[in-house]
């Protein structure tokens, strides 16, 4: 047990120990050892997964969240491809700045989009579904920023 990799994981207790013999000088021919059997291998899928046609959507969710423990019913919603309208007017500024860092991942991490309607509402939006609108084209120096910052 010469490996020191071997002997750390051996320490951690992540290995068993492996008690060398001597081995007698005639040692009988092995047989060759059966191919080591592999376990499946899901490949990562690079597009999110649509779980609803964009035929089949008739729904958007509007959310008027009081504080940031409603993240979870926006999440699973956005999950199922659901859009969803977030109306942040009834929050504190510092939980609203949470919440919508929390959608800003949601959506990036889903390949969603994030977009700012107003002030203190922003839309969600799945990849599969397609939005349009003119507020960029009309203010073409808006701050990258959601929220403002105090």
């Amino acid at each position: 047990m010469s490996n020191p990799l071997r002997k750390t994981m051996v320490y951690l207790g992540l290995a068993d120990e492996e008690v060398e013999y001597e081995h007698p000088a005639a040692a009988p021919a092995a047989a060759p050892a059966p191919a080591a059997q592999r376990a499946p291998v899901t490949p990562l899928r690079r597009n999110a997964p649509v779980r609803q046609a964009a035929a089949d959507m008739n729904e958007i969710l509007t959310v008027h969240p009081r504080a940031y423990k409603d993240a979870q019913g926006i999440a699973e919603a956005f999950r199922d491809g659901v859009p969803v309208i977030i109306n942040l007017s009834q929050m504190t500024e510092s939980e609203a700045r949470r919440l919508v860092d929390f959608a800003s991942g949601l959506s990036q991490g889903l390949y969603g989009r994030i977009e700012r309607v107003t002030s203190k509402v922003f839309l969600l939006s799945p990849a599969h579904v397609a939005t349009s609108g003119d507020a960029a084209e009309l203010e073409p120096e808006v701050d990258a920023s959601f929220l403002p910052r105090d």
